[in-house]
């Protein structure tokens, strides 16, 4: 099934989930991935003729050991900062614009690994909060981009940070400690308490569903942008409970599809896409995810 024709069939019940690809797309600007920032991080800590991160290590791995010899008095936090302020210059691109507005005009929410607010930027989003009654800059999951306001994160187009938000410089989870804490938050969202989600109970009143994770468990998933490699150790492990839930409780399951150009290196990670129940979608080329053909609007939602 081509891209396009997945949309068109399923716009008035998906969610999108993208990663940087689209801030790599039709651009030639240095800096424009976090292997770039991070590079440069390394140039300035490291050593001053890195150049690429090397076989071997993880991005998520990168980032720590730059963490244990930045000198600063404020540590990771200022780590954290001086990555967010390479991001300061980035703009919407066409391709952000246009997929936000196909989102806006289908009301599909929007999830994102990115940090910066180049989706929402795109379309003249501002920040909200839904009624969660305690915030944190450290995980500000219940945070959305949007130019409106909803109580129910399934049923109105938003755009969530799920790995964090510029905005929030404590909140963006780079190392692999960040990863590994974000994992103990979710987990007890849903394995403990009363209020977990895999009890069972009333959707709605779970601990994470005013979160991006309400979209996540309940939302059919569309994934493209994202390499989902073995560093992804959050999303992937998301992915797994993802499946673990559907198969307690069958009468829930939504479908997700994984867009992907051809690539021998790719196997094992297909082969655990598909074991998660996650359907792949081969395209040719880039243009194909990205172009305007895919994100034609069209007038019915």
């Amino acid at each position: 099934m081509k891209l396009a024709t997945l949309l068109s069939l399923n716009r008035s019940n998906l969610a999108l989930l993208i990663g940087n690809g689209i801030n790599r797309y039709g651009t030639h600007i240095k800096g424009s991935s976090w292997d770039d920032l991070l590079n440069a991080l390394a140039r300035k800590y490291l050593d001053p003729s890195h150049k690429n991160v090397p076989k071997g290590i993880s991005l998520t791995e990168l980032y720590d050991v730059l963490d244990l010899r930045n000198s600063s008095e404020s540590g990771e936090k200022n780590l954290q900062k001086q990555f967010c302020d390479l991001m300061v210059s980035w703009k919407p691109l066409p391709q952000h614009e246009r997929i936000a507005i196909w989102a806006r005009h289908h009301d599909v929410p929007v999830l994102t690994t990115n940090f910066e607010s180049t989706l929402g930027d795109a379309v003249d989003c501002r920040l909200h909060r839904t009624r969660a009654s305690r915030f944190t800059a450290y995980y500000p999951w219940d945070s959305y981009f949007s130019d409106g306001t909803d109580d129910d994160p399934c049923h109105h187009f938003a755009i969530w940070h799920i790995n964090g938000m510029q905005r929030y410089r404590q909140s963006v989870r780079l190392g692999l400690s960040h990863y590994m804490g974000s994992v103990e938050r979710a987990r007890a969202w849903l394995h403990k308490g009363s209020y977990r989600l895999f009890s069972g109970s009333d959707t709605r009143s779970w601990a994470g569903a005013s979160t991006w994770l309400q979209i996540l468990f309940h939302k059919p998933l569309l994934i493209f942008g994202l390499a989902l490699a073995e560093n992804e150790v959050f999303l992937r492990w998301l992915l797994i409970e993802r499946a673990k839930y559907y198969k307690k409780f069958p009468d829930r399951r939504q479908e997700a599809w994984y867009v992907h150009t051809p690539s021998e290196d790719d196997l094992g990670k297909l082969f655990f896409l598909t074991g998660v129940d996650v359907q792949l979608v081969e395209v040719k080329n880039y243009d194909e995810i990205y172009g305007v053909e895919t994100w034609k609007l069209l007038a019915a939602k």
